[in-house]
């Protein structure tokens, strides 16, 4: 569980909070056990209440903008998936010295799949194609533009700064920088936007019984180059079923370099600032680094 701060500008949330926010905006719920949530997630604080619910609070205030976000389009979004997603069932508001929206969402069974130990990785490949598959052909229109949804270049800037920050710490920085440049040089996407979830990391999925069931924040999700989702391909997959998966997308090569390159800079990007707060999401960095410069050997 990863209730350490990981920023300066967090807030204390706990179940003593929890219960005075249910308790004053939802009674119907006041009285229900609340017990926080084992995560290595970085933007939210979980809470499961009762049996049948979960609270979800912003930890930051770069994490506020995504309460009403997800209110708005997990609605929309949902129907059209074939895995379960979260339903948001109330927002709360400000109170009790928490000075943010929440939501309260209904519970979904499951456990997040642990890298290394999956128990059919070329089933679960083929459920987490069909899920972007499915995403990808929702209708647009409206749709936000998705934080990961835009050109690589953009990151440009804080992957090269997180190069030099792991300079003597394991990692080949050279060999990660000439990665990073070729992933540059792929050529930027130029179709329609489309719908992405944007954040398929380990801790985002639910499985049962080695298969997908669920996925949950939909936090970054919008309209745009969808190539980020294949993140999913080297931050939770092992190698021997990376064809398959590719495969059953359909992603040609330039989708597949780009998408390899989000999970090359996101991994670098994370390693050092997660490095001591939160060492799963650090380890899992360490695993895609590795994952992808032993692809390029």
């Amino acid at each position: 569980m990863c209730a350490m701060k990981m920023r300066e500008n967090e807030v204390d949330i706990d179940d003593h909070l929890v219960r005075r926010l249910i308790a004053g905006q939802f009674p119907q719920w006041a009285g229900l056990p609340v017990q926080r949530l084992e995560s290595s997630g970085t933007e939210n604080a979980m809470f499961r209440l009762g049996t049948d619910l979960v609270v979800r609070l912003p930890r930051h205030p770069g994490a506020v903008d995504s309460v009403e976000h997800e209110q708005r389009w997990l609605p929309r979004l949902g129907p059209h998936l074939p895995f379960a997603t979260p339903e948001p069932l109330a927002e709360g508001g400000p109170g009790e010295g928490f000075a943010w929206p929440w939501s309260v969402y209904g519970w979904l069974d499951g456990r997040n799949p642990v890298v290394g130990s999956l128990d059919q990785a070329e089933l679960l490949a083929k459920d987490l194609a069909a899920f972007i598959r499915a995403l990808r052909r929702i209708d647009p229109v409206g749709g936000p533009t998705g934080y990961r949804g835009v050109p690589l270049a953009t990151r440009d800037t804080l992957t090269r700064e997180a190069i030099a920050q792991l300079e003597g710490r394991g990692v080949d920085t050279a060999a990660a920088t000439a990665l990073w440049e070729e992933a540059l040089r792929v050529p930027q996407y130029s179709g329609p936007p489309v719908w992405a979830h944007g954040d398929l990391m380990p801790g985002n999925l639910l499985v049962r019984e080695g298969r997908l069931c669920a996925v949950i924040d939909f936090g970054a999700a919008g309209v745009g180059d969808p190539a980020a989702d294949l993140i999913v391909a080297w931050n939770l997959l092992p190698a021997a079923v990376r064809g398959a998966f590719r495969e059953a997308v359909g992603a040609d090569d330039a989708e597949w370099a780009r998408g390899r390159g989000w999970a090359l800079s996101i991994a670098l990007i994370a390693l050092p600032y997660y490095w001591v707060t939160n060492p799963p999401v650090a380890e899992n960095s360490r695993y895609v680094i590795r994952e992808i410069l032993a692809e390029k050997e």
